[in-house]
């Protein structure tokens, strides 16, 4: 009798990314992707995010399970919004041993480059059931401006010799 088996395609990516994970503390490190704790080395995350626009403001949808909002730090400067913090691995007891850890621990930093065209002094933040939301308005410049066309020709005026001759200083 003969066994068959779902082929899953990612089935060795994954297997690959856990290798290169378990082989490469040292290009972690390199990099600056970890943060020591006590004993225990941790690689640094970024949490899953969505950016979505409307027609008043750009919205920053992030995924941080177990954290609270005191955990956060979100700042904007010269259009770069940061979001930064930090998940802190507790093991509930001593007597519990691991069999695999999948979640992500340690710090960790976003940053999206927004358009110049926002009211930073705006920009609010509400976190809910482990979900950040970060509304960013668009200033009022930045939605578009419909230019009616009128048929016809326009007119447009030369400068006047008075502007003319005061930009153009004669030697005396």
């Amino acid at each position: 009798m003969t066994t068959m088996m779902r082929w899953d395609p990612f089935q060795d990516l994954r297997s690959a990314q856990d290798e290169m994970a378990q082989m490469s503390p040292m290009l972690a490190h390199a990099h600056g992707l970890h943060t020591q704790q006590g004993n225990a080395r941790t690689t640094a995350w970024a949490p899953a995010l969505d950016i979505s626009e409307r027609k008043d403001a750009y919205l920053v949808t992030v995924e941080l399970p177990g954290l609270k909002p005191e955990d956060l730090d979100i700042t904007m400067e010269d259009g770069l919004l940061t979001i930064k913090g930090e998940r802190q691995f507790t093991a509930e007891s001593s007597e519990q041993q691991f069999h695999r850890v999948e979640r992500r621990y340690g710090t960790f930093r976003r940053s999206i480059t927004l358009p110049a065209q926002v009211q930073a002094d705006q920009i609010e933040a509400s976190f809910e059931d482990g979900v950040l939301q970060i509304l960013v308005p668009k200033a009022e410049e930045a939605t578009p401006k419909r230019i009616q066309v009128r048929p016809g020709r326009t007119e447009i005026t030369a400068a006047s010799s008075e502007d003319a001759s005061s930009q153009d200083p004669t030697p005396s």
